[in-house]
C-alpha cells in the first residue's frame, strides 16, 4: 500500500512539473505578445521614423552628389529622385562664404537671410534643401497632432575641397534676422484651432513652438519644419488599445486562476493519499535527490527452509 502511495506521489510530482512547464510557456508567450504591443505603441508615438529617415537622408546626399556634374556656384539645381521617391523635392545650391554672407539663399518655402556665417570656417558650402511632400506624414509623426503642411528643411555641408557636398556638416551663426520657413499656402478646415510650428531634429525628436507671424516658422539653425494642429483621436483606436490591454489582463488573471485551481486539486489528492496510507503499513522513508522513497526497516516474512536437510 505504501509503495503504491509512493508511486502515486512520484507520478503526481511529474504531473505538477509538467504543468509548471506549460504554465511557464504560457506566460512567456503572452509576455512576448505584450512586449511587442508596447513597442508598437512606442513606435506609434515616436516623433519620426528615425532609422528610415536617416537612411533616406544618406541616400539623397549620395544621389545628389552623383547627379551634379561640375556644379556652378550660386545656381540652384533641382534633383530628380527615382520613381519610388516620387513626391520628394530636392534642391542644391553651392555658395562661396562671402556670397552667402552678402546674399543668403532662397527656396520655395525657405528664406535664409544675409549676414550669416558658418561654423567652422569654410570657403565654400553646399545647402541641401528637401521638401518631403506627400511622404511627410510617413517619415514624421507628432503624437496628438497632425501635419497640415509638408515637412521642409535643409542641411549645410562643407564643400571647400571639392565640387561636391562633403560629409561634414556646418552650423550657422546668425547676426541679424532669423531663418524663416513660410507656409502661407496652408488652409485649415477646422475652426477654433491654433496651428503650431514643429521642428524635427536629425535624431528623430521634435519640438513644438508658436508662430512669430501667421504661418511663418523661425529658426536659428538647420532642421526640418512643418505646421501641425491638434488631432482628435478616433474612438476606434482608443477602443482597440483598451480592448488589447483588458485582453492581456484577462489572460494573466486566467493563468492565476488556473494555478489556484491546480493547487487546490493537488492538496485534495495529497490529503486523500495520506488517509489511504494511514490504513496501510507504515514504511520508513528516505530521500533520493528531490524524491521521497519508502524504506523497509525490517523483514516482515521470515524465510523458512522447506526441509531440515543440510548438505
Amino acid at each position: 500500500m505504501a509503495i503504491h502511495d509512493c508511486n502515486s506521489r512520484i507520478q503526481h510530482e511529474r504531473q505538477e512539473k509538467a504543468f509548471r512547464v506549460l504554465l511557464l510557456d504560457f506566460y512567456r508567450r503572452w509576455y512576448i505578445i505584450w512586449v511587442v504591443f508596447i513597442l508598437s505603441l512606442s513606435s506609434f508615438a515616436q516623433g519620426s521614423n528615425h532609422s528610415e529617415l536617416k537612411s533616406l537622408n544618406a541616400f539623397i546626399h549620395d544621389y545628389a552628389n552623383k547627379a551634379l556634374v561640375k556644379p556652378r556656384t550660386g545656381i540652384v539645381y533641382n534633383i530628380s529622385l527615382p520613381a519610388n521617391f516620387s513626391g520628394i523635392e530636392v534642391s542644391v545650391i553651392r555658395l562661396r562664404r562671402g556670397q552667402f554672407w552678402a546674399r543668403g539663399a532662397n527656396f520655395s518655402f525657405l528664406n535664409i537671410p544675409t549676414r550669416i556665417y558658418s561654423i567652422p570656417y569654410v570657403t565654400r558650402l553646399t545647402i541641401l534643401y528637401q521638401n518631403f511632400g506627400n511622404w511627410s506624414s510617413y517619415y514624421h509623426k507628432v503624437p496628438g497632432y497632425r501635419l497640415v503642411a509638408p515637412v521642409v528643411g535643409f542641411m549645410a555641408y562643407d564643400s571647400s575641397n571639392s565640387s561636391i557636398m562633403g560629409k561634414s556638416k556646418v552650423r550657422f551663426c546668425i547676426t541679424k534676422d532669423p531663418i524663416a520657413f513660410h507656409f502661407s499656402h496652408v488652409a485649415l478646415e477646422e475652426k477654433n484651432v491654433t496651428p503650431k510650428c514643429v521642428k524635427f531634429s536629425a535624431d528623430g525628436s521634435f519640438k513644438l513652438q508658436n508662430m512669430s507671424k501667421p504661418y511663418v516658422c523661425n529658426t536659428l539653425g538647420q532642421g526640418y519644419f512643418s505646421v501641425v494642429v491638434p488631432h482628435k483621436e478616433k474612438k476606434g483606436v482608443k477602443i482597440w488599445v483598451l480592448g488589447m490591454g483588458l485582453g492581456c489582463a484577462g489572460l494573466v488573471l486566467l493563468g492565476a486562476v488556473m494555478v489556484v485551481i491546480f493547487r487546490v486539486v493537488r492538496n485534495k489528492k495529497l490529503k486523500k493519499m495520506e488517509k489511504q496510507s494511514e490504513k496501510g503499513v507504515a514504511f520508513d522513508t528516505f530521500w533520493i535527490g528531490g524524491t521521497k522513497m519508502p524504506s523497509a526497516s525490517m523483514i516482515r516474512t521470515q524465510p523458512v527452509l522447506e526441509n531440515d536437510y543440510v548438505p
